[in-house]
């Protein structure tokens, strides 16, 4: 039950150390495999600490505590829990510091979170139903970490953020300096923060120019703590550019170069990632400071790349005792992850994750396992491709968040306001949809990851539209089918050269109760039985309606490479769509407190009405994802869906 400050401040001068960080998977199969991941990463890899990602007000909370204690009790590495303060009752957050306590983490990330929610949408006199402030207690990082110190003294290690490149809430902001949270900084270090930890980062030259610029601060009070720069290894380019539009974070023109050569092929993206990270490690290295220098990998819970990256760069500790493992009496009973610890004298750290899994040689998942084989095999390829909830829900790192938001919705309410106005009728929701997808405003919808049309969702853009028009179908994703493309194709194409990619058709779109009860549903149920299509379906009150069985997966993207079994990477199941239906709904109702941004500008009625009907909306809909399985007949899928 060790500080971090005390574990760095016995490593020796120059020593170089890093920390992992995880997130609680979102389904129970994924937080099941995670804990095996953990144990193999943990005994093969070292680090001197953990991290546990909490979501914004308290979203995660319960996950987090359960992942915290897997790795605080279970596998007795030394954990630092994550706390977002906005969106905060006092009470979550008492309950939290005491729940750590009672499992022996030591070491707190004090974090802001999203800006704060409720109270920046709230309109006029609205009625909140009697609750609290959400904020009245905790507004800023600095409040949360005042109120660690009053309450629990020196308990606690308190760890805060950095931002190498500047902290923004706006999602374009024009405010975006070093510079300009540094008196912010200085007042959190004062409060009692024991170390900054900063937000990831691909610009090595300004994360050297902001870690001279605070050991150098006339206050002194950055001379000696210790500041760990924040590094997430390339998984794949998608993942990338969302997550450094996210975090408002540069990507080097010469990076981005390199990567846009490859950026259909992972495998060569992580590739290129590890060496350009090992560059970026391998500058901050020369930075001199006094005592041990540390590094802080986000790792979307994946292994593969952060393992071959910590190899590269020497980073692994060659003697198990100087890991996270922690002699700790509530470890004594059973066994801990020393009695599985592969030897350290192996040659690789990677090797040593395989022969702990006793995985397949195979670098991809098959469609259909094996008779009789391992289930760990599959395990491989869930590194090879993290497609966001199209991955694999099996996997750790299916849909990881890359915000601290509780939902997906990742613009502003200045920007909300601007893209999707203030509708009040099902025309005008209509109407949006119809005018995103011929490329007009808005150039994106509040389910979108990006701000552009993909370039196959251009290539049925009229088959979305009629669906559209004429039938009512709000299309919020879609995929077209191909039958055996090069996988150097300028639009289709994934993989390695010289491999064939195939897809199955699929849309998925919300729709209003009357017409899918009435309508789409006994049609669904038709084209079912013909052997044409698999629906899933669900709406907000928890209603759930399927073609098919709990346990079936649905490949709908997949790949054949010289020398591998076939390889999937885009997959639709129960599981996965279950947990998107959550999120997807919770956008909605994300989408109706934005609209009080309209009273700020004068618009308080109309801001009220919207807000009603969106609420309500959220309510009346259903969202269906429909798969055509005749992937050889390229317009099948829209051609029955229109019969309907």
């Amino acid at each position: 039950m060790q500080k971090i400050t005390d574990k760095i401040a016995a490593l020796p001068t120059g020593f170089n150390y890093f920390s992992l960080e995880f997130f609680p998977p979102r389904t129970q199969t994924g937080f099941s495999n995670l804990q095996s991941r953990l144990e193999r990463m943990s005994s093969a890899l070292r680090p001197l600490f953990v991290n546990v990602t909490w979501g914004a007000g308290g979203s995660t909370s319960s996950r987090s505590l359960e992942l915290a204690e897997i790795c605080q009790r279970q596998l007795g590495l030394t954990t630092c829990l994550h706390l977002t303060c906005t969106n905060m009752k006092r009470k979550i957050v008492d309950d939290a510091l005491e729940e750590a306590k009672a499992l022996g983490v030591r070491n707190i990330l004090a974090l802001r979170g999203d800006p704060p929610r409720d109270e920046e949408y709230r309109l006029e006199d609205e009625d909140v139903g009697g609750e609290e402030d959400s904020n009245s207690d905790f507004t800023w990082a600095i409040d949360l970490v005042r109120y660690i110190r009053k309450v629990h003294k020196d308990y606690f290690c308190i760890g805060v953020a950095g931002y190498p490149e500047g902290h923004a809430d706006q999602s374009h902001p024009t405010d975006q300096s070093p510079l300009h949270d540094l008196p912010y900084l200085i007042d959190k270090t004062k409060a009692g923060a024991d170390f900054i930890m900063t937000q990831l980062f691909y610009d090595l030259d300004a994360y050297t120019k902001y870690e001279k610029m605070l050991r150098e601060h006339e206050s002194g009070v950055f001379a000696t703590i210790p500041i760990i720069p924040g590094l997430m290894p390339l998984q794949s380019y998608d993942i990338l550019i969302r997550t450094t539009k996210l975090a408002h974070a540069k990507v080097p023109e010469e990076l981005l170069h390199r990567l846009q050569r490859v950026k259909g092929d992972d495998e060569a993206v992580k590739q290129v990632g590890v060496e350009a990270m090992s560059e970026i490690i391998d500058g901050i290295r020369e930075v001199k400071q006094k005592g041990p220098r540390g590094f802080h990998f986000y790792t979307l819970n994946l292994e593969k790349a952060v393992s071959s990256l910590l190899e590269r760069c020497d980073l692994i500790p060659p003697d198990p005792n100087d890991s996270a493992i922690e002699e700790d009496p509530l470890l004594t009973n059973g066994h801990t992850t020393r009695d599985r610890t592969v030897s350290s004298t192996s040659s690789s750290a990677v090797a040593q994750l395989t022969l702990d899994s006793h995985r397949s040689s195979s670098a991809s998942r098959p469609l259909i396992p094996l008779p009789n084989s391992n289930p760990l095999s599959r395990e491989m390829t869930w590194d090879d491709y993290p497609n966001g909830r199209f991955g694999d829900a099996r996997s750790p790192a299916f849909n990881p968040p890359l915000t601290y938001s509780p939902t997906s919705l990742t613009v502003s309410p200045a920007q909300a306001l601007n893209l999707w106005g203030t509708p009040t009728t099902n025309v005008e929701i209509t109407q949006l949809f119809k005018s995103h997808l011929s490329g007009s405003s808005p150039k994106q919808l509040p389910w979108s990851e990006s701000a552009t049309l993909s370039p196959e969702t251009k290539l049925i853009t009229k088959e979305l539209t009629a669906l559209t028009q004429e039938k009512g179908y709000w299309t919020i994703a879609s995929q077209p089918a191909i039958d055996g493309l090069p996988s150097t194709h300028a639009i289709h194409g994934w993989g390695p050269p010289g491999g064939f990619v195939f897809q199955k058709a699929f849309v998925e779109f919300f729709i209003l109760t009357p017409t899918f009860t009435a309508n789409l549903l006994p049609h669904l149920d038709t084209l079912h039985k013909q052997g044409e299509i698999s629906y899933y379906a669900g709406n907000s009150r928890g209603q759930f309606l399927s073609s098919e069985t709990k346990d079936a997966v649905h490949a709908v993207t997949w790949g054949s490479f010289a020398g591998k079994e076939i390889a999937t990477a885009t997959m639709v199941e129960e599981v996965s769509f279950r947990a998107w239906v959550e999120e997807a709904f919770g956008i909605w109702g994300e989408w109706a407190r934005c609209v009080g941004e309209a009273g700020k500008r004068g618009e308080d009625g109309r801001a009220r009405e919207s807000r009603g009907f969106l609420r309500g909306l959220s309510g009346e809909v259903w969202l269906v994802n429909v798969i055509g399985h005749g992937y050889r007949e390229r317009g099948r899928l829209w051609e029955i869906l229109m019969q309907g």
